[in-house]
């Protein structure tokens, strides 16, 4: 359905007025209402003129409410911005809309940090940046060569240098012939009119998005992480508020983990080496422990015959080990079981001489268990059932 001045089909518009271009920073504005076309889960409303930014350019679209109703998705058609509401507008009418400018702002710092971080980039090693998407907490850029942690560390002090330089965001509309001499950046080739954002002696690049006006708007840029990905690497950062928010948090973690430790903020790292090294330090000797407790079962258990053995707390591979162990002397079959009756038991089944895996499908079977192994002599795996349980069916 279509409700468009009581013409049937989609009308031919002009290009809406796109007030953002004019100022990133008005929130309010009056608008005709030009069209309203339902869509899937609502309606798309067409307007004359909007300062409601569309998704595009890797930064996703505003929103905020016309008149009473939430603008829940912004797209652009051929030069067309639709808006979607839960409801619909009535073609002709005056609507007042309202930018959430608080989502807004973050975006443009997001997107303003972008430009400035890919422009000391190529300016220092000639990278381009050929993949761009700004999420909810974090950005991600794509450049199409390596750089390694201390080189992006060296980028992103230059690039926040620059940010306190405070240089003024600029954007321009070239001519053609204009356009064909200058040298900018762009992730693709352009066709007709082409906008710039230039930030004076750093960068300069085709971009469809909203700007800050000057860079330290931006406040501060932090990179967090880093990926190689085709040939290249894709670095995660942070900017503005994202930043602060970012720093609090950090901060946060290492005063509970200086507090743990026992540790001032700054040394947390260093307590952190020392208690891994302690803890590296027990795990050995208690793997050694281990190791003796089972080579004494294993000479307890010496020319027995079968046997059946329960041990607590025990990791796959130690149940293995216990195994292993007690097969080489008790003349039999064993089986090792770990776990609880509520968990259920993790087991080992060995013999030093023949073929388990018969007997060992047959305790599945009889108790939930699952398992196997490639070797005929021995199979790991677990079962569902109580210790009285598993007692019970290996003595029928």
């Amino acid at each position: 359905m279509v409700f468009n001045r009581g013409c049937k089909g989609r009308m031919s518009f002009l290009e809406t007025v796109k007030l953002y271009y004019e100022d990133a920073r008005q929130a309010a504005f009056e608008a005709t209402v030009q069209a309203c076309e339902e869509a899937e889960n609502g309606w798309d409303i067409i307007l004359d003129r909007t300062a409601f930014y569309p998704e595009g350019g890797g930064q996703p679209s505003d929103q905020g409410t016309l008149e009473r109703w939430d603008v829940l998705d912004v797209q652009e058609k051929d030069g067309v911005i639709l808006h979607r509401l839960e409801k619909p507008l009535l073609p002709g009418t005056k609507v007042s809309g309202r930018v959430d400018m608080a989502r807004r702002f973050d975006y443009t710092q997001q997107h303003s940090a972008d430009h400035i971080l890919s422009g000391v980039i190529h300016k220092r090693y000639g990278f381009d940046n050929v993949g761009f998407h700004m999420g909810q907490d974090s950005t991600f850029i794509d450049l199409d060569g390596m750089l390694d942690d201390s080189e992006l560390m060296e980028m992103e002090r230059v690039a926040n240098e620059v940010v306190w330089m405070d240089l003024p965001v600029e954007v321009s509309w070239p001519d053609a012939d204009t356009l064909r001499t200058m040298a900018y950046r762009s992730k693709k080739p352009l066709d007709g009119a082409v906008r710039i954002v230039t930030v004076p002696g750093i960068d300069v690049c085709a971009c469809c998005g909203t700007h800050v006006r000057r860079t330290g708007e931006v406040g501060t840029i932090k990179i967090i992480s880093s990926t190689k990905v085709r040939g290249g690497v894709r670095v995660e950062y942070v900017a503005g508020r994202r930043a602060y928010a970012y720093f609090n948090e950090v901060q946060l973690q290492n005063r509970l983990v200086s507090v743990s430790l026992s540790a001032k903020q700054l040394r947390t790292a260093e307590a952190v080496r020392r208690l891994l090294e302690e803890r590296d330090a027990l795990q050995e000797r208690a793997a050694k422990l281990e190791q003796e407790h089972f080579s004494s079962l294993a000479r307890q258990l010496c020319g027995s015959g079968d046997a059946l053995i329960f041990e607590d707390g025990l990791s796959a591979d130690s149940i293995r080990r216990l195994a292993d162990a007690v097969k080489e002397t008790c003349g039999g079959k064993v089986m090792v079981f770990s776990g609880d009756d509520a968990q259920g038991y993790k087991y080992a089944a060995a013999v030093k001489e023949g073929d388990i895996r018969e007997d060992v499908k047959a305790l599945n079977e009889a108790l939930n268990g699952r398992g196997g192994g490639r070797d005929a002599n021995f199979v790991q795996g677990s079962v569902k059932a109580t210790r009285a349980e598993i007692e019970a069916y290996i003595k029928e």
